[in-house]
């Protein structure tokens, strides 16, 4: 399997994001939930790639910063912009350093689903607190790092009655991996697999307080595609505040 970047699978990862239901119909509700209020909210969308939640909390009375170090990505989100303008600015840079951003300027944080593409964690957590007003919030969304391993996969038990489960081994080997699937976003760019603990000790370290936790449930089209998930969450939001 050839390994590519963001940059690489730009306007497939935009048609990936729209045909699959869990970004729009899990994914997105819980992170506004955990954002909460939007008018007079100063956010930045760290990661934001194509724009599709700074679009969102753009609508809702927000005043957004995206930034992502993929250009194609960028070029995808400020036509998006182009074609609906919300007011957003959107800049290149990485995650891990934020070069152009200013220390104290943001309410709040957002980063959605990028945190597992990135290597240095801790040096994306200090980031985030550099550049948050004092008690400013983060909202962070990951694949669930409990269930989400490597070599994690579905099974059916005979009892109870057919009863999907998840077998989960490896947990405790941190490492980048990529996943046998060619069709899925984790076979062609990979994640990078975390303890759960690891997440909160870095977030707590780089001087955050832990405000709220969701494992959200799928919505119905998610369950039809993914059945376990009825059973076990794959997702995990963090909603944070910087102390």
């Amino acid at each position: 399997m050839t390994e590519a970047s963001y940059n690489d699978i730009a306007e497939w990862y935009d048609r990936f994001l729209q045909e699959r239901p869990v970004y729009s119909e899990v994914i997105l509700p819980n992170v506004l939930e955990l954002v909460g209020t939007f008018q007079g909210e100063h956010i930045c969308d760290l990661a934001c790639g194509q724009g599709w939640v700074a679009r969102e909390l753009a609508r809702r009375g927000a005043q957004v910063t995206g930034i992502d170090l993929a250009p194609q990505l960028l070029a995808l989100a400020r036509r998006y912009e182009e074609r609906e303008p919300l007011g957003i600015l959107y800049l290149q840079g990485d995650a891990q350093v934020a070069e152009p951003l200013s220390d104290n300027s943001f309410t709040g944080c957002v980063c959605v689903m990028a945190l597992i593409n990135i290597p240095d964690l801790q040096a994306v957590f200090q980031n985030v607190r550099r550049i948050l007003k004092p008690g400013g919030w983060f909202v962070f969304a990951i694949t669930h790092p409990c269930f989400e391993t490597p070599h994690a996969q579905w099974t059916t038990l005979p009892h109870p009655e057919h009863t999907i489960a998840r077998v989960v081994t490896g947990y405790f080997d941190e490492r980048r991996w990529f996943s046998s699937n060619p069709n899925g976003l984790r076979g062609r760019v990979g994640d990078y697999h975390r303890t759960l603990s690891t997440y909160l000790n870095t977030l707590s370290g780089a001087g955050f307080a832990l405000e709220r936790a969701i494992e959200p449930p799928p919505s119905a089209r998610q369950a039809e595609l993914v059945p376990g998930n009825q059973e076990i969450p794959t997702l995990l939001l963090i909603r944070a505040r910087a102390i």
